[in-house]
C-alpha cells in the first residue's frame, strides 16, 4: 500500500492534468486533540472526489459540500488566493464535526495547485528523493527544493513548507509465516515491503501481493537495499548463517530500526558471537534490537507479527515505549516469579 501522501499527491496531479479544479488541504495547526497531526493533507476534486483525510470524516464531509457545490451555503471559492479555515472553535461546533472534546484545528486551502509542479513533486518522491514543497500564501506559487532530512511543517506569515518523503521502506530477512503477517501489517501502515530468503522451500511459497520477493543472500540483499533513515530491517530466519551478516550489514546504515527474532537466550548468544567472531563490540551493537517486538502476551505469528509492527512504529514516530512492554525485561521478571517459563514469545 502506497504512501498516503504520496497517493494523495499522485491522485491530486491526475485531476489537475486531466484540467480539473482541485483543492489541496493541509493540516496547518492544531489545539487540544485532533484526529490528524499537523501536516495530513487531502485532495478534493471539484466533482466531489476526495483523497486522503484531515479528520474523522465530518470536516472532509462539509469541505465537499462547501467546493464541490458552488450554490451551497458559505461554499468555497474555486480559485483565488490560498485561504485558511478552522474548525471545532466552539464545543458545539467540535462536537458537530467529530472532534475530540476540545480540539480544534486550522486548515490551509490551495485551489488549483500548479499542476507541472505536482507532477515534479511526484516524480520526485517516485526517485525516492526527500522534498520541501514551499507554498507562498499571497499568490499560492510554489517552489521545491530537495531535503536532506525529515522536517516538521514550518509556517510563517510568507510561506508554508510541507516537508514530503518516499515511502517508509521495510526489508523482511525470511519467507515464512511471520512474514506473511508483518508484510501485511506494514503494507497497510504505508511501507514498501521486500523480502528475501534464498532458500528455495520457502520462497517459492510466498503468497503477499504487492511484496517484492528476492533470492539473492541476506546481506549481499541489504547492501543493494542501501537502507536510509526511512527503512528498517528485519530478521525473521531464525537461522545465524541468514541472519547475522544481514544483521551487520545493516548495523552500518542509518536503518531506523534494526532487529531480529528470537528468545533472550537466542539474542544473547547471537551477541556472543558477533562479538567473538565478527570484530564487534557491545558499543557497536546497541542499535541492535532484540526480543523484537513489545510485549502483548503474543502467542501465534499473527500476534508476534502485531508486537512487532507496534514496536517498529513506535520507533519511527519517535515515542519510548515503558519498560513493562520491553520483551526481556517482562519475561525476566515472570522468569524470576516462575522458574519454570520457558515461553519467549513477544
Amino acid at each position: 500500500m502506497e504512501n498516503l501522501d504520496v497517493t494523495v499527491l499522485r491522485a491530486l496531479r491526475d485531476w489537475r492534468l486531466a484540467g480539473k479544479q482541485a483543492l489541496l488541504v493541509t493540516v496547518v495547526r492544531t489545539w487540544g486533540s485532533s484526529p490528524r497531526p499537523v501536516g495530513s493533507i487531502m485532495a478534493l476534486c471539484a466533482d466531489g472526489a476526495v483523497m486522503g483525510s484531515v479528520s474523522g470524516g465530518c470536516i472532509e464531509d462539509d469541505l465537499i459540500a462547501r467546493y464541490a457545490h458552488p450554490a451551497a451555503k458559505d461554499a468555497l471559492p474555486r480559485s483565488g488566493p490560498p485561504q485558511f479555515a478552522k474548525y471545532g472553535v466552539t464545543a458545539e461546533e467540535a462536537f458537530r464535526f467529530g472532534l475530540p472534546c476540545g480540539g480544534t484545528l486550522e486548515l490551509l486551502l490551495e485551489f488549483d495547485p500548479d499542476a507541472a509542479s505536482l507532477a515534479a513533486l511526484v516524480q520526485a518522491l517516485d526517485a525516492g528523493r526527500l522534498m520541501h514543497r514551499k507554498l507562498r500564501l499571497s499568490d499560492g506559487q510554489v517552489t521545491l527544493e530537495p531535503s536532506d532530512s525529515p522536517a516538521d511543517l514550518a509556517l510563517d506569515g510568507q510561506l508554508l513548507t510541507n516537508t514530503f518523503g518516499p515511502e517508509y521502506r521495510m526489508l523482511i530477512i525470511g519467507a515464512g509465516q511471520m512474514s506473511e503477517y508483518l508484510a501485511t501489517m506494514a503494507q497497510f501502515c504505508g511501507f514498501a515491503v521486500t523480502v528475501c530468503d534464498p532458500r528455495e522451500e520457502y520462497g517459492g511459497s510466498w503468497s503477499v501481493p504487492g511484496v517484492r520477493l528476492l533470492t539473492t543472500m541476506p546481506d549481499d540483499t541489504v547492501a543493494s537495499f542501501a537502507p536510509d533513515a526511512r527503512s528498517c530491517v528485519v530478521a525473521l530466519t531464525h537461522d545465524p548463517k541468514l541472519d547475522d551478516l544481514a544483521l551487520l550489514q545493516a548495523l552500518e546504515t542509518p536503518a531506523f530500526y534494526i532487529g531480529a527474532i528470537g528468545s533472550r537466550r537466542n539474542n544473547q548468544a547471537r551477541r556472543e558471537r558477533m562479538i567473538e567472531h565478527l570484530g564487534q563490540t557491545e558499543q557497536g551493537l546497541a542499535r541492535l534490537r532484540g526480543p523484537i517486538g513489545i510485549y502483548i502476551g503474543s502467542k501465534t505469528p499473527p500476534e508476534i507479527a502485531v508486537s512487532v509492527m507496534a514496536e517498529v512504529l513506535a520507533v519511527k514516530n519517535g515515542v519510548s515505549l515503558p519498560r513493562d512492554l520491553d520483551v526481556a525485561h517482562v519475561k525476566n521478571q515472570q522468569q524470576l516469579a516462575s522458574p519454570g517459563s520457558a515461553c519467549q514469545l513477544p
